[in-house]
């Protein structure tokens, strides 16, 4: 056992030791997120777009979920056209593989055979898709090298695939050969999601970034793609804000996108006005989507997210030896000492400020867009995964509910997605949805500018 972990870090390391660097999105940016169902249900996606619609509020792009849960790379390929090209992208992320190296294949006695075809034909398929990008270069492509299928963990002795990791590690190596052939930007998620997870393993053998099923990143695994996604785009060690001020000289001395005007003092006290560019990520404590237990909170003790992307730092110089009360439009953000507030302070982990209430709201209009989304992204599962099947593709027809109805009986997917059908259907009630969605968004940048605020420093009594 210990061989093997030694194995996987260094397979890990490998990956993870080769710097990437994807160009950020630009205003106006329409990013389609294509991939299977840790796409489809997932929320890397959104977090990034919430990370954007926080530290760049005058600056509009859209993101788009086009995962489909169960795919793999062929039937990507089949709905290009209708569920990838007609979004209109201008960037692309493409990730697939964990669906092509199987499942309960690897206990045959011929898996190895078996499964070597498979992925040989995944590749094929692969090419056919390939030439349909290269047909795009007006198309920005960045490939994702997917999350990690976890086979260490000893959380239960269930979904335990042999050889499936070694698979899919090939595949991964595949599809970053195949960017960098290209000239297309990737981002992996695979080597430094491994890494984490048998890091903490070492200290708790049941840890898992895919603690449901070994294959699915719950809402922690999404925030850790997200911070390596923008990491990749050069986000580490961008700040919030960063301001500092002399409470002698009643000046700022420090201002790092943000603004800082009408500075006064007294004998225990400092006050100015404040104005960042940017809002504070607001990280969510609440798990979110369906069988998911873990909160996206939950990722900052294996990433320092906090430390390298969601900085809004305070400090005060030039202070009396004394405690002080730090206070924003006159509420109390909390208490500090003279020596502290010198150093500096996170206000980004203060979840009291109006700019961090400000972005709660954000977060949870862009929660309630994304639950939207699924909707119609288990409408489009219905349509490629079933109906297109049984030659009823966007048919919607009462032949089409009925032939779901009689195979829902018996196929536990198309009977998790029957109830929505029902109602998704109906173009009139899609329509309905996207509206809400664009209502959503419009919302979200209309709310998202930051507002001046008036800090006082005073000596607590």
């Amino acid at each position: 056992m210990k061989k093997l972990i030694l194995l996987l870090v260094l397979i890990a390391t490998r990956g993870a030791v080769i710097a990437q660097s994807i160009a950020p999105f630009h205003a106006g940016d329409r990013v389609v997120f294509v991939g299977n169902s840790i796409t489809d249900g997932g929320h890397y996606h959104s977090y990034i777009w919430l990370y954007y619609m926080t530290r760049f509020p005058n600056m509009r792009i859209t993101c788009v979920n086009a995962g489909i849960g169960g795919d793999v790379v062929g039937q990507i390929n089949d709905r290009f056209e209708d569920d990838v090209f007609s979004k209109k992208p201008t960037v692309l992320t493409l990730t697939w593989g964990m669906n092509d190296t199987g499942y309960f294949e690897w206990y045959r006695a011929d898996a190895q055979d078996v499964m070597d075809k498979r992925i040989q034909g995944s590749y094929d398929n692969y090419a056919l898709l390939e030439n349909k990008l290269k047909q795009r270069p007006d198309i920005g492509k960045i490939f994702i090298l997917g999350s990690p299928y976890d086979e260490t963990s000893k959380f239960s002795n269930k979904n335990i695939y042999p050889k499936k990791s070694a698979a899919f590690s090939k595949v991964i190596d595949f599809q970053r050969d195949a960017a960098k052939r290209n000239n297309w930007g990737y981002v992996d998620f695979y080597h430094p999601m491994t890494e984490i997870n048998l890091r903490e393993q070492a200290k708790d053998s049941t840890f898992s970034l895919t603690p449901n099923d070994r294959v699915h990143p719950d809402n922690d695994g999404h925030l850790v793609m997200a911070y390596l996604f923008l990491k990749a785009q050069g986000f580490s060690n961008k700040v919030v804000a960063d301001v500092a001020v002399d409470a002698k000289s009643k000046k700022a001395v420090k201002t790092i996108n943000c603004k800082v005007s009408n500075v006064t003092s007294s004998a225990d006290s400092v006050s100015f006005n404040y104005l960042a560019n940017s809002l504070p990520y607001p990280i969510d404590t609440i798990p979110r989507g369906w069988g998911n237990r873990k909160k996206q909170a939950d990722a900052l003790k294996v990433v320092s997210f906090t430390k390298e992307m969601n900085r809004e730092l305070l400090a005060v110089k030039g202070l009396k030896t004394a405690n002080y009360d730090v206070l924003i439009d006159g509420e109390k953000m909390g208490s500090w000492s003279a020596e502290q507030l010198s150093t500096g302070i996170n206000m980004a982990e203060i979840t009291i400020t109006p700019q961090y209430q400000q972005a709660i709201q954000i977060r949870e209009l862009n929660e309630e867009r994304w639950d939207i989304e699924r909707r119609l992204r288990m409408y489009v599962w219905m349509q490629f995964d079933f109906l297109k099947g049984k030659g009823l593709l966007f048919h919607d027809t009462n032949a089409a509910m009925d032939t779901i109805s009689k195979y829902a009986k018996k196929d536990i997917f198309v009977n998790g997605n029957k109830d929505n059908y029902t109602r998704a259907r109906y173009k009139s009630l899609r329509d309905a949805w996207q509206k809400e969605m664009d209502v959503l968004t419009d919302q979200i940048y209309a709310i998202n500018k930051p507002q001046s605020h008036r800090i006082t420093i005073i000596a607590s009594k």
